[in-house]
């Protein structure tokens, strides 16, 4: 069983900048398509961004485009969200997710894509 732990959440300004962390137990990480979504309260899970196995394929939602970045260390079975240009309707909590199977290329995501593993979730608020 693959287990996904978020951390680096926090509260933020607006127009200031944080990090995510996603990091994964077992030994398939490495073949992972890597997604990151969020849901503001009230609202729908919303995809984020999402990073194919090998690091050079990425899909950013419109959203986010331009302001936030994913990557990954496969060495450190992580995976990263570096949020800049942060905006009060950024506020949600961060989920990442997995999907196996090695995808040379993945796309933009409907917030209801199927996902073999989840994390639990961080929160980021950002202040106006």
């Amino acid at each position: 069983q693959v287990q996904l732990v978020e951390s680096g959440g926090g509260l933020v300004q607006a127009g200031g900048s944080l990090g995510l962390s996603c990091t994964a137990s077992g030994r398939s990480f490495s073949t992972y398509t890597m997604v990151w979504f969020r849901q503001a309260p009230g609202k729908e899970r919303e995809f984020i961004a999402a990073l194919n196995w090998s690091g050079l394929s990425t899909a950013y939602a419109d959203s986010v485009k331009g302001r936030f970045t994913i990557s990954r260390d496969n060495a450190r079975k992580t995976v990263y969200l570096q949020m800049n240009s942060l905006k009060p309707e950024d506020t949600a909590v961060y989920y990442c997710a997995a999907k196996t199977g090695m995808s040379h290329y993945v796309e933009v995501m409907d917030g209801n894509a199927g996902m073999d593993y989840w994390g639990k979730g961080t929160l980021v608020t950002v202040s106006s």
